[in-house]
């Protein structure tokens, strides 16, 4: 499925393309890309996040300088709790966007999450020095930061085959 969502975007963001040639680029969302990113924001929702993903990679397909997309493959990654991969797409975004409180929010629980609560206070500065007042973003992180750090699990190896189970009926 991956594989045909992608090839959809690249042919329509070659239809895309060729019109806009010669274009400059502005800040109009790409009607195209604006459906690929609700498509992965449904995904999301619905708890798919290598689904968000694909479309999210679409939407880039169509738009790569969509900063929504890069979130959106952020918070994917988010959800499956791979924070390494979502601070690169955090990082992304913040690259076009640099004042996007959501990817600083985001950045700083994955930055969080790998144990690099110095650079997570660095943003949650960023964010209080964007918001003049009253801000929801700085104070969800002021609290993942407070937050005690959860345990980091490792699984169990064993050099033991296993067992089948056997069960008399």
């Amino acid at each position: 499925m991956r594989k045909v969502l992608i090839a959809g975007a690249l042919l329509l963001a070659g239809t895309a393309a060729s019109v806009a040639v010669g274009a400059a680029r502005d800040d109009t969302p790409n009607p195209v890309a604006s459906r690929w990113l609700a498509i992965g924001e449904q995904a999301l929702d619905a708890k798919h996040p290598v689904d968000a993903i694909d479309a999210f990679e679409a939407a880039l397909a169509v738009d790569p300088k969509s900063a929504p997309a890069f979130i959106g493959i952020a918070r994917a990654y988010d959800a499956q709790a791979l924070p390494g991969r979502a601070i690169r797409y955090y990082r992304e975004a913040l690259a076009l966007q640099p004042n996007d409180l959501g990817a600083l929010e985001g950045q700083g629980k994955a930055m969080i999450a790998r144990g690099a609560t110095a650079r997570a206070r660095v943003n949650l500065d960023r964010i209080k020095t964007l918001c003049k007042g009253e801000c929801p973003a700085a104070k969800r992180l002021e609290m993942a930061l407070a937050a005690p750090p959860l345990p980091v699990l490792h699984p169990i190896a064993s050099n033991e085959p296993t067992k089948p189970v056997v069960t008399k009926d």
